[in-house]
């Protein structure tokens, strides 16, 4: 069995970051492009995908700073499985409900896979690093807390249109 450095660990797991980010950003283009009837959300999930862009664009620098590069094959077939879970949750009736609960879920992996990255790359002696993924822990955070925050004001929205004659809901 090979044992990685600490330092090639941490590399590792900002490439696994990066792809997530990147399929982050295909999801929820795919989610804010169909919502129609939930401004809110519409906007906030907006305001996300500028933030996940800056996101890979800082764990790039810290990938490339630590010698790597980024994962193709791992970020094609992460936005690959993104479209795919898109095209899925396009077809629900309740599109807007799953999707709000897809989020808040996502956003917790995302969540923990930032606290790992910070205590490895403390550990590994890259504090710009750590830095850098504590910033983005704390955007991973807000948003997380906003869907919570929001979701029983989507939900009402959302079953007070599926109730009313002639209006759209799911989206």
């Amino acid at each position: 069995m090979t044992t990685r450095t600490n330092q090639e660990r941490l590399r590792m797991w900002l490439q696994d970051a990066y792809a997530m980010e990147q399929e982050a950003e295909t999801m929820l283009k795919a989610m804010a492009g169909r919502i129609e009837h939930y401004p809110e959300l519409k906007a906030r999930i907006e305001a996300h995908v500028d933030e996940t862009v800056q996101q890979a664009a800082h764990l790039r620098t810290c990938i490339e700073q630590l010698g790597g590069s980024v994962p193709v094959a791992r970020t094609a077939l992460g936005e690959v499985m993104a479209t795919v879970h898109a095209a899925g949750n396009a077809m629900m009736s309740d599109e807007v409900a799953k999707g709000l609960g897809i989020s808040y879920a996502f956003e917790h992996m995302e969540i923990a896979s930032y606290r790992s990255l910070v205590i490895a790359a403390r550990e590994a002696g890259h504090p710009e690093v750590a830095g850098v993924c504590e910033g983005i822990l704390q955007q991973e955070v807000a948003m997380a807390e906003w869907l919570l925050e929001h979701q029983e004001a989507v939900i009402l929205a959302f079953l007070r249109r599926e109730q009313a004659e002639g209006v759209t809901a799911k989206r």
